[in-house]
């Protein structure tokens, strides 16, 4: 086992991570459905800036 399994940070956790991000884009684009887009069209620029 490597060191970032160890740290539990091995590949696992990149295939949460990326299924966490599609299920926020669902959501995300859900909402967007019910808003016409405009006001949630800001808050999304924030939230990927993290990653």
């Amino acid at each position: 086992m490597s060191r970032a399994e160890r740290q539990n940070n091995g590949p696992h956790r990149n295939l949460d991570r990326q299924g966490a991000a599609d299920q926020k884009a669902e959501l995300v684009r859900k909402m967007r459905e019910k808003t016409g887009g405009a006001e949630s069209a800001g808050q999304t620029g924030d939230d990927t800036a993290q990653g």
